[in-house]
């Protein structure tokens, strides 16, 4: 038992160790990073998908950042969030259970009390993707919560370049 919880000690730390902070930047081959798509000719959607451990609070300003960065590129000033969506997809780890039991052999038979448990995921990480859909504009922006001066969002939001 105790070089079982060695193994499962090792594996977990070894899924740790195997992914680090998103930098930001466009998708990587494992889909990590920003992709956008252009809906209408001011309306684009703007996709961040953060590595394991990196929280959705940073993954929003990134897609944020990204968003801005648009519409800065394709001569607009300001940008109104649509439709904001963030999801979660936990990935990896490792399920331990335990089980006692009893049951009938021949002439001889046993009482059996059940035992079950379930000691959860251990090690998974969460994923999370924030989904903007914006319109874009120039010149005065619309006094709302929703609408976002694009330069001042890719000055304010800090961004390590990808490697």
């Amino acid at each position: 038992m105790k070089q079982l919880l060695v193994l499962v000690t090792a594996f977990v730390l070894g899924a740790c160790a195997a992914v680090g902070p998103t930098n930001y930047g466009p998708a990587d081959q494992k889909g990590f990073g920003y992709e956008e798509t252009r809906i209408e000719e001011d309306r684009y959607r703007i996709v961040y998908r953060g590595s394991g451990g990196v929280p959705p609070e940073q993954v929003e300003d990134y897609a944020m950042r990204r968003a801005g960065e648009v519409a800065l590129q394709e001569g607009f000033t300001w940008f109104r969030v649509v439709v904001r969506d963030v999801t979660r997809d936990q990935r990896g780890g490792v399920t331990l259970g335990a089980g006692v039991g009893g049951g009938s052999y021949g002439r001889r038979s046993g009482v059996g009390v059940g035992v079950g448990g379930n000691f959860g995921k251990i090690g998974a990480r969460d994923y999370f993707t924030v989904r903007l859909d914006v319109l874009m504009g120039a010149g005065d922006a619309p006094d709302d919560d929703d609408v976002y001066d694009a330069a001042s969002i890719v000055s304010a939001i800090d961004a390590p370049a990808a490697e």
